[in-house]
């Protein structure tokens, strides 16, 4: 099958590029029995320097794309969102659908926390917001397996080259290698500026300025060479399998990580959210684990820190949506190191077209922010130490319905050679104390820390 697929597909490929009357030709073929994590780490090999991989918590969405065949980009501030939108529609008419494909390859990407903040240079590369179609995209939605490639109709450039080789390397037998390098250097981004914060904070909200802010920190670990980002994702796959995965590859940076927060998901007129805020770390056995679930259930500091979110949300779904449903009472959310209060949002009847401009109105939610929105992300400029750059911001995908799921990007952290920078958050309140949010936050890099093969040693 493999070999007369590559034939059949180079052949209609050029067919269809020459008899297309738009820019872009993408071609779509069922692909059965090829894992999505081999896909991507095929991409070195064939010459492909963008990679892309997004998993949903039950893993019943996948997607894996190579090389970048479109690319939507923007450095505004004020009306990014808008921006990428008219991008995402620019880019409906520019495909000629072929095959299978029923409109154009989905668009995947991701926004920065905040643009107004001055970039760090680890950052370089990660605009305001962007977005691409993969010149090559292996999805998995419902058990079912497609392949897309997507070139330009003119027949030039190097994709059409690199697609040639990754069709010829599709036959092979791939693995992925959970091999990692030695750890060199583990260093505390300003450990003692961060606490400083979390106190200035707190008098802040004590002195009624604001309600809630999130500081995050950051970890910096040297490893003795590159770190192989396709080892760290099946390391993730393994170890964080109720977890959105997700990976943004370029220039010889790439983003990834696992996260447990959904920021929103939109199919037709309904979409969906899940409110996370309030956590506390998995116990040492049964007794110990439900004991700490009963205590966070109760606690209230994180019951408050966790009403925020629910407000924030419930109203934002009932203003564009006609019925809103939710649960009377957080639920637990349980990972493998630590667990949440978590309430679910249904909206039905939503009235807005595109998935892009409810992560705009999302975001940031007061999980990640806080609130006041703007008090807390004044608050946020002004004494947080680092550029958190794609961190807690918005990652995911979009079709060209307007329909797509995006994330949070925490539990997350930035490749960029021999180094690996880590991030973690976490919600200050009135009733905060920095020692503890300090171990939350140690808590809360536990998953890549383990997915680096890198012990959490405080």
């Amino acid at each position: 099958m493999a070999i007369g697929f590559r034939q059949h597909l180079r052949q209609q490929l050029h067919k269809a590029a020459a008899d297309a009357a738009r820019p872009f030709v993408s071609w779509t073929e069922p692909w059965e029995g090829l894992d999505p994590l081999s896909f991507f780490l095929l991409g070195p090999s064939c010459g492909f320097r963008e990679r892309f991989f997004w998993s949903d918590r039950s893993g019943s969405t996948i997607f894996a794309g190579l090389g970048v065949a479109y690319a939507i980009e923007t450095e505004k501030m004020g009306d990014r969102f808008d921006d990428m939108e008219a991008g995402r529609r620019r880019w409906e008419g520019m495909t000629e659908p072929c095959g299978a494909a029923d409109g154009p390859p989905i668009l995947f990407g991701g926004f920065s926390f905040d643009p107004h903040r001055p970039r760090a240079e680890w950052w370089r590369g990660f605009p305001a917001g962007k977005l691409v179609a993969p010149a090559a995209l292996l999805a998995v939605r419902n058990g079912r397996t497609t392949l897309t490639v997507t070139v330009p109709t003119d027949q030039k450039g190097r994709d059409w080259e690199r697609i040639g080789r990754l069709l010829d390397r599709l036959d092979g037998s791939m693995s992925v290698s959970k091999r990692l390098p030695p750890l060199m250097a583990n260093e505390e981004e300003e450990k003692e500026r961060w606490l400083a914060a979390v106190r200035e904070a707190i008098a802040a909200i004590r002195a009624r300025e604001l309600d809630k802010v999130v500081l995050a920190r950051a970890r910096r670990l040297t490893f003795a060479e590159a770190v192989d980002a396709a080892a760290v994702l099946g390391r993730l796959r393994e170890q964080q399998p109720f977890s959105y995965l997700f990976a943004f590859e370029q220039d010889g940076r790439c983003f990834l990580g696992a996260s447990p927060e959904q920021l929103v998901q939109k199919e037709g007129e309904t979409c969906r959210s899940v409110c996370l805020a309030g956590s506390v770390r998995r116990g040492g056995g049964l007794e110990e684990d439900e004991r700490l679930g009963a205590w966070l259930q109760q606690d209230r500091k994180n019951r408050e820190e966790h009403q925020f979110v629910v407000q924030m949300i419930g109203r934002l779904f009932a203003s564009v949506c006609d019925t809103v449903e939710m649960p009377p009472a957080p639920q637990l959310l349980k990972l493998p190191h630590i667990q949440h209060l978590c309430t679910p949002v249904i909206g039905h009847g939503c009235r807005e077209r595109s998935v892009l401009r409810l992560v705009e109105l999302m975001h940031p939610t007061p999980a990640l922010g806080g609130t006041p929105r703007d008090r807390a992300l004044e608050a946020i400029g002004a004494l947080e130490p680092l550029d958190r750059g794609w961190y807690a911001a918005p990652i995911g995908w979009v079709d060209g319905e307007g329909n797509g799921e995006w994330a949070v990007a925490i539990r997350s952290a930035l490749l960029v050679g021999k180094e690996a920078v880590l991030f973690a958050g976490c919600g200050i309140v009135a009733d905060s104390h920095p020692d503890s949010e300090y171990e939350e936050t140690n808590v809360k890099m536990i998953p890549m820390l383990s997915a680096l093969g890198v012990m959490n040693d405080g």
